[in-house]
């Protein structure tokens, strides 16, 4: 696809679930989704919700992949046997479901310390063939990348993991600029923070990177936006509100 200034990227987001359909579970991966999208340059221009039901995944993938350039689903992927997103996907791209080397390696190497790799648990390297691994550093699983296809965890702790290892990969999404900001700071001292300046600034997202060094905890604060005024905007209100609170920062991180 050629980049012109006038063209604007687009994408959908297809969230599978009974729960969600039920009322049993509030998705909190909407808006998740849609801020990072906008962070990112493209927008989300529809949304659908579909139950645990193969014909209905497959149907709702094909309508939507050919109508915008990416398609973001939530949901389905995980080791039950009504996790059935993969077997939807391939059958909707006419292709066939593989245990991918690479995503089996990764669970091995997870569950070893976990009670190890069972026939449930191998479920989760089950991919489309001929499709690409989303790193997940929180629960080994993998998501998945196929076309212009992402399939994503329906838990949205876990999804954030998957769109921070996205972020600023996809074509189309304006240049992402970042800034950092790090000190001998514990997340859990600033995580309230973190979450103010992020709502302040809709054009921001804010990536907490936890470290321990030589016996003591710092973190470092990736802000990350395509707008520059207003990154340095929100690096300011981070600054200051750091300061009030008697932190030691260090621009350009640790």
């Amino acid at each position: 696809m050629s980049h012109n200034a006038e063209k604007i990227w687009t994408a959908a987001l297809l969230v599978i679930g009974d729960e969600i359909l039920s009322g049993r579970t509030h998705d909190r991966n909407i808006a998740q989704v849609a801020s990072w999208l906008q962070v990112q340059g493209i927008r989300l221009s529809e949304v659908r919700v579909v139950p645990d039901v193969i014909g209905r995944i497959a149907d709702a993938v094909n309508a939507l992949r050919g109508q915008y350039d990416y398609l973001f689903t939530t949901g389905g992927i995980g080791p039950t046997h009504d996790d059935i997103t993969v077997d939807a996907v391939a059958e909707a791209l006419g292709v066939p479901v593989i245990i991918d080397p690479e995503a089996r390696a990764i669970l091995e190497e997870y569950y070893q310390t976990r009670g190890g790799l069972n026939d449930a648990r191998l479920r989760m390297a089950r991919v489309p063939e001929g499709a690409d691994l989303i790193p997940n550093t929180m629960s080994g699983a993998p998501g998945i990348k196929i076309g212009n296809i992402h399939l994503m965890a329906g838990v949205p702790a876990i999804t954030a993991q998957m769109l921070a290892s996205l972020t600023g990969t996809l074509e189309g999404g304006a240049p992402l600029l970042s800034e950092t900001v790090g000190g001998w700071i514990k997340e859990s001292e600033v995580a309230d923070i973190l979450r103010e300046v992020e709502k302040a600034h809709s054009g921001c997202q804010i990536g907490s990177y936890p470290f321990f060094r030589e016996g003591r905890t710092g973190a470092n604060f990736v802000i990350r936006s395509t707008d520059r005024d207003e990154l340095s905007s929100a690096v300011d209100t981070l600054c200051e509100a750091l300061g009030e609170m008697g932190f030691d920062f260090t621009p350009g991180g640790i």
